[in-house]
């Protein structure tokens, strides 16, 4: 099976591969209670085939999944009609849901021509596929001077009710592609020289460039006091970011990673962790690839953390 070789999937981790998984199913297995069948073990892996349709173009991808745990492993090319049909026999969806079960049609497509076939020339590992991520060019900070009039933004509310979180995003005219989208609050990053961190002149904070990995919440609030025990960037006050702070950093349109975010931060963090929970029940978060502020169950939520600092 050349498909796995290349991937170094082992016998156990072929015979995972659930051909009933879909990336909605996924989402009750892996990360809330209450699922058709809640895996706990954090170990636990299974691979499944589903369609990524966030680009111009869909794509047909190779998925492992589990505990907290998402990772493409690989693109397959697909002959593009066959996966575009399958995206047309979906119907209309939410703007929030572009990612898809496949259909028979490429099920059986994929057993002759990926899964049972010796070659592995329609398989592209994604760990393979990427140069080194462009994280844009800012000016030194010092060198530029503040664009927009200096704001302070509030201390954290414990609590965001349903009812806050449209007036919270207008009131600072940030942009959510649902709740504000002619929003635009102007930053005015620059680079802190430090290869690891940016500094917002405006609202007086830095942030990671890059961020921690998906984890629930107790694993999230745990790395971050390790992180600040090692003293990231030479400072130990590292923090989740406020509801405001988080949404500070939107950008009105999408950066060419896909993102609403300066390409001075990295793609590896789309939605992340604030410091806000949401009563009756729940955490609040800030998803850059949606370009909007959700809420989800505080079960057991899961999210990228970029931190913050006030410098």
């Amino acid at each position: 099976m050349g498909m796995f070789q290349r991937l170094s999937m082992d016998d156990a981790t072929i015979k995972t591969i659930d051909w009933g998984m879909t990336p909605d199913l996924s989402f009750g297995t892996f990360e809330s209670w209450g699922g058709r069948e809640r895996v706990r073990n954090n170990s636990e892996r299974i691979v499944y085939f589903f369609i990524d349709n966030w680009g111009k173009e869909p794509k047909l991808c190779l998925m492992e999944r589990g505990v907290k745990y998402a990772k493409v492993l690989a693109e397959i090319s697909a002959p593009p009609e066959m996966v575009k049909e399958c995206v047309r026999q979906q119907g209309s969806s939410s703007q929030f849901e572009k990612s898809y079960a496949i259909n028979a049609i490429i099920k059986e497509w994929l057993l002759a021509n990926v899964v049972e076939a010796e070659g592995d020339a329609l398989v592209t590992p994604v760990s393979f596929m990427g140069a080194v991520e462009e994280m844009g060019v800012l000016p030194l900070k010092g060198v530029q001077t503040v664009k927009e009039e200096q704001c302070v933004l509030p201390p954290p509310p414990a609590i965001i009710n349903d009812d806050q979180i449209q007036p919270l995003i207008q009131k600072w005219n940030f942009f959510d592609s649902a709740l504000n989208p002619e929003g635009n609050f102007s930053n005015s990053l620059v680079d802190n020289g430090d290869g690891a961190t940016v500094y917002d002149e405006r609202t007086g904070l830095s942030w990671q460039c890059t961020g921690l990995d998906i984890a629930s919440i107790r694993t999230m609030q745990r790395n971050i006091e390790e992180l600040n025990r090692k003293g990231f960037a030479g400072f130990h006050d590292w923090r989740m970011p406020t509801m405001e702070e988080a949404m500070s950093l939107m950008e009105p349109s999408m950066n060419g990673k896909g993102l609403y975010l300066n390409s001075c931060f990295s793609k590896d963090q789309p939605f992340i962790f604030v410091a806000a929970k949401r009563k009756p029940g729940g955490y609040w978060f800030v998803d850059y690839k949606q370009g909007r502020a959700f809420w989800s169950s505080g079960t057991i939520p899961g999210a990228f953390g970029r931190l913050c600092r006030k410098a």
